[in-house]
């Protein structure tokens, strides 16, 4: 039997929010399911409270809620604070990323975390 997780749209008002719905959303109160994409690729990977089976969906209701607030503005603000800390061999290409999504163009935080789910999960994200 599949085990759906569902996330509220109208919770996600920032990327950090994201994090905390879904980790409640599979996890309980408190729980865990990445802090990062590259988190959350592992976790859909299995053994992070989803059935090891790998039987299960995510259902983001409201979604379109949480794609305007992980739409542009937040893009901006994640790829800013990803470029005070990244390698200095890295800061370039953020930088150059934050310039896109500044002028408008280039996926948002909601493209990534849809594209995450797309190729490491395929099929188990319900967009609601």
């Amino acid at each position: 039997m599949t085990t759906t997780y569902v996330i509220d749209g109208a919770e996600v008002t920032d990327l950090e929010s994201f994090w905390t719905v879904i980790g409640e959303a599979v996890n309980g109160p408190g729980g865990y399911f990445g802090r990062n994409l590259d988190a959350l690729a592992d976790c859909l990977g299995g053994g992070m409270g989803t059935p090891d089976d790998g039987d299960f969906v995510v259902e983001w209701r409201d979604h379109e809620l949480s794609r305007r607030a992980l739409g542009r503005e937040e893009t901006v603000r994640q790829l800013g604070l990803r470029a005070r800390r990244a390698h200095p061999d890295n800061r370039a290409e953020i930088l150059d990323q934050l310039a896109r999504a500044r002028a408008g163009a280039g996926p948002t935080v909601f493209d990534w975390i849809v594209a995450v789910f797309e190729e490491h999960a395929p099929g188990r994200l319900r967009l609601l």
